[in-house]
């Protein structure tokens, strides 16, 4: 491989660097807001913390999806749960802007890259079901665990992706058990503590 290949896939990474930076609704547990890749890393840390209870499953597949689906939002940002309205989804504007990073790699990564965002976009196997539910519980475990502004609506998680996390049996166990946290804050937080 030559350098100007290997300069391709470096400028990618670069590009990519910028989900650091990409900030999402949530709150760390020192009250810093998280970023997206925050969110990615501790997904694919629950996948894997998991792995041996999800049976026929292609984990490195899994993991695949999991690190790059949300990567398009490191161009235009991460558009809040609540606040996904309009004409367009948001599925259009972050599928353009994945593509847009993947533009300086070979036709085989875009390709490879481009299938696996689509196939858990579409959730077209067991393993992007099982992304997407994760991805939801994640985000219920973070909003929970996470020193949130005041006024943060955590009766909105109550309902957050309930149609993936009761698709995926593990994912609905945990649920169960994350619900109780999500509504001890919401009536906590409805009392102004």
């Amino acid at each position: 491989m030559d350098n100007s290949q290997l300069q391709d896939r470096l400028e990618f990474l670069r590009r990519a660097e910028r989900l650091k930076d990409t900030l999402r609704s949530g709150h760390t547990t020192e009250g810093r807001t998280e970023s997206v890749a925050d969110h990615t890393w501790r997904l694919t840390l629950l996948v894997i913390t998991f792995s041996d209870l999800l049976p026929n499953v292609d984990l490195l597949r899994l993991l695949k999806i999991c690190v790059l689906h949300d990567l398009g939002e490191a161009i235009n940002g991460d558009i809040p749960a609540p606040f996904q309205t309009g004409a367009a989804p948001k599925s259009d504007k972050e599928r353009a802007d994945f593509e847009s990073l993947l533009s300086t790699l070979p036709a085989h990564l875009k390709s490879e890259f481009l299938s696996l965002w689509d196939e858990y976009e579409n959730i077209e196997s067991n393993e992007a079901q099982i992304a997407k539910a994760l991805d939801k519980i994640e985000t219920l475990i973070q909003h929970n665990q996470g020193r949130n502004p005041k006024g943060f609506d955590y009766a909105f998680n109550l309902d957050y992706g309930k149609q993936y996390t009761d698709a995926v049996p593990l994912a609905s166990q945990l649920r169960a058990l994350i619900d109780k946290d999500t509504a001890a804050n919401a009536a906590h937080s409805q009392r102004g503590g």
